[in-house]
């Protein structure tokens, strides 16, 4: 979620030591790949051969190329990625709040050993008449270890007691940079956020993406009776339109490592003895590359990953962006992909929690149309989904939005799943979100009032921040 707050105090930093910008990385993204370069891909037990390994990129060439454009891209994200491909993991698409938090609480319950929990925002949500809080407290007293990092402003709303309920039995827990800088344990930085959405039980299965444990998804659905226009009041909150994927398998183990060092990182207490990580089965035949993003890296792993899928891709490229605020880079890469013949295709907000976030979308409307990009605006509902489908067997799902402030500030995570069961799924939901969308014509688009367009422009002066 957003907050102008966040914005007018982090611009006051910003006056007085300049704002970033998100540098080019063309030499990363386009350094020559050797043909020969073979992405490392690993499983359960290990580096894969390289025969078992040919084996399972065969499966998902695109073909049309003598160099396997798909291999290619792959090569330029293990330069960067820092973390290989893991073979053998079972992935499921989880469609908005109600779904994942069935799926987040489902988890919880069968929780042995322990559960480990780092989300932006921490509220007591509950699932099907269950509060999230009264299940921790049940879980920790059946001697389940449990451990929470929560974002300081993102969680800001979340009433003390909650957390202090969750301690007196046991729960640890981590405020990740606290606004108040006297509780800083780490060198103080207001604008860096941990927007990360990350569930791990067990050390074997995780839930990763865009949905928040907040209370905003617990809101009606699309075409629900009390829906009335806009600015009426409805009794009821917006339905929240978002995308989680539960992962098992080795891959998780990758996850697990981002949590611990985040909580080392944040000076936490002691972890209690937990098997963090356990011996692991493959559960399916998804390969999968975590990508955890910080602003002290030296190169922004997950927007190089991105950059790198977009200018490989040959056929398709399916984005739902909830706050679509594209570098440079971002809107040149996939213009130059609609003029080259690819079918490129936004699904964006017609609403928002974020004016300015819109307003600034908005203004790039007319040069994404003229290139031949499609822009769909979902109707009747809050669209925060961050998901990538390209070419039929790439995908993205995670935390980071199609936005500077992913780049230039936030810790996020996403999940690279290569197979065409993961993306055929997301694909699939892609095309039901269209069909509920609205279709963004140049010629009318251009016809908005002038008040629109000044407004527009006003909202890009802030871009960096939102």
């Amino acid at each position: 979620m957003r907050g102008f707050k966040l914005i007018v105090i982090a611009a006051g930093f910003c006056a007085v030591a300049g704002c970033a910008s998100v540098p080019s990385y063309d030499g990363i993204v386009d350094q020559p790949v050797n043909g020969k370069a073979k992405p490392q891909i690993v499983g359960a037990r290990g580096p894969l051969s390289a025969e078992a390994s040919k084996a399972l990129l065969a499966k998902l060439r695109t073909g049309g190329n003598d160099v396997d454009i798909l291999q290619r891209h792959l090569a330029i994200e293990q330069a960067v990625a820092e973390n290989p491909l893991v073979a053998g993991n079972d992935v499921q698409v989880l469609r908005d709040g109600e779904v994942t938090f069935r799926a987040i609480f489902a988890a919880i319950r069968a929780a042995k050993d322990h559960i480990n929990l780092e989300y932006y925002t921490f509220e007591n949500v509950e699932s099907d008449g269950v509060a999230l809080g009264d299940l921790l407290v049940a879980k920790r007293a059946a001697g389940v270890t449990v451990n929470i990092i929560y974002d300081s402003y993102g969680s800001g709303e979340t009433p003390v007691a909650f957390f202090d309920r969750l301690h007196k039995a046991g729960v640890q827990t981590v405020e990740f940079n606290p606004l108040n800088p006297l509780k800083a344990k780490v060198g103080y930085s207001i604008n860096d956020r941990d927007h990360r959405k990350i569930l791990i039980v067990d050390g074997k299965l995780a839930i990763v993406g865009g949905v928040n444990l907040s209370k905003s998804y617990q809101s009606r659905s699309p075409g629900h009776p009390s829906d009335r226009p806009e600015g009426t009041p409805t009794g009821l909150p917006q339905h929240w339109r978002d995308t989680d994927i539960q992962i098992e398998g080795p891959v998780v183990a990758q996850l697990q490592k981002l949590f611990i060092e985040h909580w080392h990182e944040q000076r936490g207490p002691a972890l209690a003895f937990a098997d963090y990580y356990p011996t692991q089965q493959s559960k399916g035949s998804e390969l999968v590359r975590i990508l955890g993003s910080t602003p002290s890296d030296e190169i922004p792993r997950y927007y190089v990953t991105l950059l790198s899928a977009i200018r490989t891709a040959e056929k398709s490229i399916w984005l739902s962006a909830a706050y679509f605020v594209p570098t440079h880079d971002e809107k040149k890469d996939l213009m130059d992909a609609a003029r080259r013949g690819v079918d490129v295709r936004l699904l964006l907000p017609s609403q928002s929690d974020s004016e300015m976030v819109l307003n600034v979308g908005r203004s790039h409307y007319s040069d994404l149309l003229e290139a031949g990009v499609k822009i769909y605006e979902i109707q009747g509902q809050i669209l925060h989904s961050k998901t990538a489908v390209i070419d039929g067997v790439w995908m993205v799902v995670g935390s980071s939005n199609f936005d500077q402030r992913s780049v230039l500030f936030n810790d996020e995570v996403d999940a690279v799943v290569l197979g065409t069961s993961g993306a055929g799924a997301l694909e699939a939901m892609f095309r039901d979100d269209q069909a509920q969308a609205h279709k963004v014509d140049l010629k009318t688009w251009d016809e908005r009032p002038l008040s629109q367009k000044i407004e527009e422009l006003y909202s890009r002066t802030w871009q960096t921040l939102l």
